[in-house]
């Protein structure tokens, strides 16, 4: 469990991105920070790991105040995957993959072996392990991301917006591999997104975020499409739009699922 306290986050005297956060994250569950630029969420998120230090408050993980923990160690012990990827351009895949293993003096062919595993657990054939970054997709390369974050068999794992420079197909298909690896490594995941649909479909639980870390409203999907905490909660996930307003119709004997604009959102099962 993560659990933020009174945290707050000022880069200047005059730029507090995250005020008096209180929050608590679930464990074995994907908690997602959504919200608009200067919403705070990648501050949030950074804080977790050490990466930016809040001004005051504190954040603990399993009950240990992260300050008492040294910041290198702590980032080891977590993984992190970003929009880029972040890969090291001049290593190999598999080398990308098996970055912190070695750090942390891992035995050679342990980590090979890890890294192939990996390779299998996101999706991605062996025979691109010798391979250079710039020689995958940007699909293939936010997958060696995941397995890079993964290789340490980290608890808690921290995603910043690592689907959004990716085309809409593959950005569902890591979407969907998310979801598996989910159900089944049931990591803490803390995710950014500033996609609310995103947010939806891959949140336990939903966090939305107004200017300065505040928050609007958390909850499960369910609860907060059902009911909006405030006017700009039901402005910001489209409650007032007709993409969020669903009814059924019955056409060539099938239930079709229609927005408020009559335009097909799906098909009902029997």
């Amino acid at each position: 469990m993560i659990e933020f306290r009174s945290v707050t986050k000022r880069f200047d005297a005059a730029t507090e991105a995250v005020s008096a956060l209180d929050l608590v994250v679930p464990p074995h569950r994907t908690t997602v920070l959504v919200g608009s630029s200067g919403s705070g969420k990648t501050t949030i998120l950074r804080m977790v790991n050490r990466m930016v230090e809040p001004t005051s408050g504190s954040i603990e993980i399993d009950g240990v105040d992260i300050r008492q923990r040294d910041p290198v160690e702590l980032r080891r012990g977590i993984g992190y995957v970003m929009q880029s990827a972040g890969l090291l351009p001049h290593r190999r895949v598999l080398d990308n993959i098996t970055t912190v293993l070695r750090l942390t003096r891992a035995p050679r062919e342990a980590s090979r072996e890890r890294g192939l595993e990996l390779m299998d657990t996101v999706g991605l054939d062996r025979g691109l392990a010798e391979r250079y970054p710039r020689q995958l997709s940007g699909g293939q390369q936010q997958r060696v991301g995941v397995a890079r974050a993964l290789a340490a068999d980290p608890n808690i794992l921290l995603m910043d917006e690592p689907f959004g420079a990716v085309d809409p197909i593959v950005r569902t298909e890591l979407q969907d591999e998310l979801l598996r690896l989910q159900r089944d490594l049931a990591k803490t995941v803390v995710f950014v997104t500033h996609d609310v649909d995103e947010a939806f479909r891959l949140g336990d639980r939903v966090v939305i975020l107004e200017k300065g870390g505040r928050i609007a409203q958390q909850g499960t999907p369910a609860e907060i499409l059902a009911a909006p905490a405030s006017d700009f909660v039901a402005s910001f996930i489209g409650a007032d739009r007709g993409r969020r307003r669903l009814r059924v119709v019955e056409q060539d004997g099938r239930r079709l699922v229609l927005d408020d604009d009559d335009r097909p959102a799906g098909v009902l099962d029997a």
